[in-house]
């Protein structure tokens, strides 16, 4: 069994989301997986204790939180020595046009650049639009942009973008390159689960 610890930034939900469907898939599959917000930390958390570590973030006026760039930096020399992964949940992500899609790469490159970082592996995954949550100005900014950028999406409701089975693939295959990379082969339970 390895450990695996999933260290996320999250605006509105959805990325903690997502952290906590790859910790269940990696635990389906027999490994110690544990989500931690990047804003709430523990000061005592000792991430070079763990076999993996996957780092997750969002995209808002293109930017990652703030937290997530501090965890990278401060942790560049721990990340660099580690298998690792990165992913970002976007709108960008969830439109199908090849601009859009582009951009939402752009952000994963220029974090990339910003922080020195260079991820094993990457993930990019569509976000949500949680009108109901929004305050009446960001409401309305948020809907004039969907109605801009993605026309087909129905405004007058809640909208999730995720791909689930992406990101379980995505998990799956983070977790098959850590076993590989440190020579584990997965427990046994995982083969009780493809029968």
């Amino acid at each position: 069994m390895l450990s695996f610890l999933v260290c996320y930034g999250s605006s509105e939900g959805q990325t903690a989301k997502v952290a906590d469907r790859i910790v269940e898939t990696l635990a389906k599959r027999g490994h110690d997986a544990t989500a931690v917000d990047a804003s709430e930390r523990p000061s005592d958390l000792a991430i070079d204790d763990v076999d993996a570590i996957l780092v997750g973030a969002s995209v808002h006026a293109g930017r990652h939180q703030s937290s997530v760039r501090k965890f990278v930096t401060s942790n560049r020399d721990v990340l660099a020595a580690e298998p690792t992964a990165f992913f970002q949940v976007s709108l960008s992500s969830a439109d199908e046009k090849h601009e859009r899609q582009a951009q939402a790469a752009g952000y994963v490159d220029e974090f990339v650049e910003d922080t020195g970082w260079h991820p094993d592996r990457i993930g990019l995954f569509g976000g949500a639009l949680r009108y109901s949550e929004y305050g009446f100005l960001k409401r309305l900014v948020m809907k004039q942009i969907a109605r801009r950028t993605m026309p087909d999406v129905d405004t007058s409701s809640d909208v999730e973008f995720t791909d689930w089975d992406e990101v379980e693939a995505f998990a799956a295959d983070v977790a098959a390159f850590v076993e590989g990379r440190l020579g584990v082969t997965p427990p046994a339970s995982d083969a009780r689960d493809e029968e």
